[in-house]
């Protein structure tokens, strides 16, 4: 009974993600509420099921703030380190938005191209890549989808395949390192791999496709573009982008801020400092440089995320301790017939094609118990599985405008200035580079690790 309740209460919970009627995290709130009432308690009659689902003695552990590069992997239920390092990431990125750092730098990299249309074409997609490497990509979306249709409005062309391209670049460039896509986060967190394994592993892979990407937007855009350089002005009727810095000692705090965060977490497994340490210290830093201004910062950290993901780990939680996990790690194990060839195929697409309809987010949480199942029973390298999921979660959310949520900024933000994406349009550019990013993950893996 206790599998059988979990199993309803997750693919109720996912169907009400799915529909949009009610916040995710008030569905996953509840869901994680039912999971420790019905499951827990009615059917399991189990306490330290609750405990080891809410996970919160893990963080007085000194293993959780402090470890030795040692891989280990996490209990069940509640990733706190991972919500820890978001909520971190989050009042450093408010901290930077607040001072005009993201808008400066794209207005600033605009300006060293001479405003040419088709270099900024080039140059944002490198720039969204390389942002969302280190920075949410619902954050790098907002600040360069705004400031793309701010460009375009200037220099009189259309931007919605420059803000595609963007949105395709910024869910490629999360899966490089451990700490761009939630997915990746839940994933080095929960399996113990630190952010140079990332680099190492992914990061390989979306160096290889990024030049791919960048030929196929350009090739599909190139006419539009070329003819859209040609109404340009002269460069020096464009505003400064030194007038889109908002506090000058704010912006150079925030850089040193960043550039630190990104020290602390190249070396974060040479230090032994986990991502929650690095969070922690990355928001208490900038929260003491805002000042008076902190508490504006802590008002603006989006906490219906934070609650999404607390909920959510309850009731995946809830499939662990029932063993429901198990149960479909024998599944495709058994089509599979134990060949990691086929594994790796089965896993990479399913991930994929779930994460273009289905938020990624719930879908990485749920499979990390099953790809650890299925290491420990057939004999298959987890950490060979651990990037065949993140490359499917992470790129197979670009295919539909609901796949990321990245995606549905860079609409909306288009939207509101009356650039209107449909579905034809986006799948029409978005899903042939999703599969060729898709092919040439699935080749890498193929070819560097059997």
């Amino acid at each position: 009974m206790s599998q059988i309740f979990a199993t309803i209460i997750f693919i109720a919970m996912f169907i009400m993600i799915i529909i949009e009627k009610w916040k995710r995290h008030t569905v996953t709130l509840v869901s994680a509420a039912l999971t420790i009432i019905v499951v827990f308690g009615l059917c399991m009659k189990s306490v330290s099921a609750i405990i080891e689902t809410l996970n919160i003695h893990s963080i007085f552990t000194v293993e959780f703030w402090y470890h030795t590069g040692k891989a280990t992997e996490t209990a069940s239920g509640i990733n706190w380190e991972t919500i820890i390092f978001i909520l971190g990431m989050m009042i450093m990125v408010e901290g930077m938005a607040h001072v005009g750092f993201f808008r400066w730098l794209c207005m600033k990299i605009a300006k060293m191209v001479n405003y040419r249309v088709v270099s900024i074409y080039i140059t944002f997609m490198l720039l969204s890549t390389f942002l969302a490497m280190f920075i949410d990509s619902i954050t790098v979306i907002l600040f360069l989808a705004a400031v793309t249709i701010e460009l375009a409005q200037l220099l009189k062309f259309n931007p919605i395949s420059m803000i595609l391209a963007e949105i395709f670049c910024a869910n490629l460039g999360g899966a490089a390192t451990m700490c761009g896509d939630p997915p990746n986060i839940i994933i080095g967190t929960s399996l113990g791999y630190s952010f140079g394994d990332f680099v190492t592993n992914t990061g390989l892979i979306v160096a290889i496709a990024v030049p791919v990407v960048i030929l196929y937007f350009y090739l599909i855009a190139r006419k539009q573009l070329i003819a859209e350089t040609s109404k340009q002005s002269d460069a020096s009727m464009y505003p400064d982008p030194s007038t889109a810095i908002t506090n000058k000692k704010g912006f150079v705090i925030s850089a040193i801020i960043f550039g630190g965060a990104i020290i602390l977490l190249i070396t974060h497994a040479q230090t032994g400092l986990t991502v929650a340490t690095i969070g922690t210290f990355i928001g208490v830093v900038t929260l003491i440089a805002a000042g008076k201004g902190a508490m504006g910062l802590i008002k603006k950290i989006d906490y219906e995320t934070l609650l999404f993901f607390v909920g959510l780990f309850v009731v995946v939680g809830g499939l662990e301790q029932t063993g429901v996990l198990e149960i479909m790690a024998g599944f495709i194990g058994e089509i599979s017939g134990g060949n990691q060839v086929i594994m790796i195929a089965i896993i990479l697409w399913i991930s994929a094609i779930a994460s273009a309809f289905v938020d990624n987010i719930p879908f990485a949480a749920t499979m990390i118990p099953i790809i650890r199942t299925l290491a420990a029973t057939q004999g298959v390298d987890l950490s060979v599985l651990a990037w065949t999921l993140a490359m499917g979660t992470d790129i197979g959310g670009s295919a539909t405008p609901i796949g990321a949520s990245a995606n549905v900024v860079g609409i909306a933000t288009a939207g509101k200035e009356g650039y209107i994406i449909r579905w034809g349009r986006y799948c029409k550019l978005m899903v042939p580079a999703t599969v060729i990013v898709l092919l040439i993950s699935m080749i890498v893996l193929y070819i560097r690790y059997l």
